[in-house]
């Protein structure tokens, strides 16, 4: 192990990492903050400038994965599929295995500058984590509560203003129909309710709750010409792929799998048609995804797409914006500073510490919520 790799698995430079993180996610909500005086005069306006914003601060993650830990990322699709991606609305269907399939998604949506315009459906704590959950509540990701009556409501609501942006402002709305991330024993509720019910068994990804999907088809039907179906897997030979590792610099080797389907096919005569046409669809990545332990890749061609350096200067530009004062500050500190000046500087380093680790805790799998673990809440379609 080389010496700079020894220096990315250091507290410090994962205290420096969050430092810059934690400032620049400060600086970009609070102008987002302030950007909500335009809402009610020109919310295209409105939009434009928090697309932008908000890349100014996720791109830190698609840094950290791309030109901190040198991951690599090989996309399967068709040759006329990647012509169309990021070049229209899509709704992306993906399985929640792993801690950071999520940022395997937004390196790639990096790439083909989609970044900045990416939604997620998420439960609605999540809009209260410190700066990525607020950056999400201004770009107006769907929060959920988990109540149906509620979610159905939030759904209907938000989907209506889905595509309201100005032109070359594409959006990509991120679903995770299994509703959860993925444990083992998550996965045996889930196989339990499908031999109950005659479904299909999924070994590698968790039975689907159809009941959002459908609004959401019904409310994008017309807007959203196409659904991006998402399967990410990881080399088994890498290290095992979290947050923690991808910050102490650890590559990684991602294969994404994506299929470009036209929204209209899905069938909404009835919903037990379109929650089956979900099933399929997972049963579909199930099978694809016990080919790939035994072969290690994805069906189709595959394609390489480079990284830009967009996100590496962005990250540079906050590097100096925050470091500069920071050891211009750390230093007289130590220098001239009192014995309690110097006392809450190290009680501030803890504190961001603490923060950033619990950032991290949002993405880890074993921390997930309880939601699926039981027959019960995996049956209530």
């Amino acid at each position: 192990m080389g010496l700079i790799q020894q220096l990315k698995g250091t507290l410090v430079s994962q205290l420096l990492l969050g430092y810059i993180f934690v400032m620049s996610g400060l600086a970009v909500t609070f102008l987002m903050l302030c950007s909500c005086v335009i809402w009610p005069f020109n919310r295209h306006l409105y939009r434009k400038i928090n697309v932008h914003l908000a890349y100014a601060h996720w791109s830190q993650f698609t840094f950290l994965g791309q030109w901190w830990a040198g991951c690599k990322v090989i996309l399967y699709a068709s040759d006329e599929d990647v012509k169309y991606i990021g070049k229209e609305h899509i709704l992306t269907i993906m399985n929640h295995k792993f801690d950071i399939d999520w940022l395997m998604a937004w390196i790639l949506a990096e790439r083909l500058q989609m970044l900045g315009n990416t939604k997620i459906y998420g439960k609605e704590i999540l809009k209260y984590v410190p700066l990525i959950g607020w950056a999400w509540y201004f770009t107006e990701s769907i929060f959920l509560k988990r109540q149906w009556d509620h979610d159905k409501r939030v759904i209907e609501h938000d989907l209506k203003q889905a595509t309201d942006y100005p032109e070359g402002y594409y959006v990509t709305l991120l679903l995770f129909p299994e509703g959860t991330r993925f444990t083992e024993e998550k996965q045996k509720a889930s196989e339990e309710v499908c031999r109950a019910k005659g479904y299909p068994i999924l070994k590698h990804v968790l039975l689907p709750r159809p009941k959002g999907f459908i609004i959401t088809i019904h409310g994008l039907r017309g807007q959203f010409p196409t659904i991006l179906n998402c399967t990410v897997a990881f080399s088994k030979n890498g290290p095992a792929p979290t947050l923690m590792n991808i910050l102490q610099g650890k590559p990684m080797l991602a294969h994404f799998y994506a299929e470009r389907i036209p929204l209209d096919s899905v069938p909404i005569e009835t919903d037990e048609a379109c929650a089956q046409w979900l099933r399929e669809l997972f049963k579909k990545k199930d099978d694809m995804y016990e080919e790939f332990l035994n072969t290690e890749t994805f069906p189709g061609p595959t394609h390489n797409i480079p990284r830009r350096i967009n996100d590496l200067l962005m990250w540079s530009f906050w590097a100096v914006v925050t470091c500069v004062p920071l050891f211009y500050y750390l230093g007289s500190l130590f220098i001239a500073g009192t014995f309690t000046q110097q006392i809450i500087a190290i009680v501030v380093g803890i504190i961001l510490t603490f923060v950033v680790r619990l950032m991290i805790g949002v993405t880890e799998i074993h921390k997930g919520s309880e939601y699926g673990r039981s027959v019960n809440t995996l049956d209530n379609r």
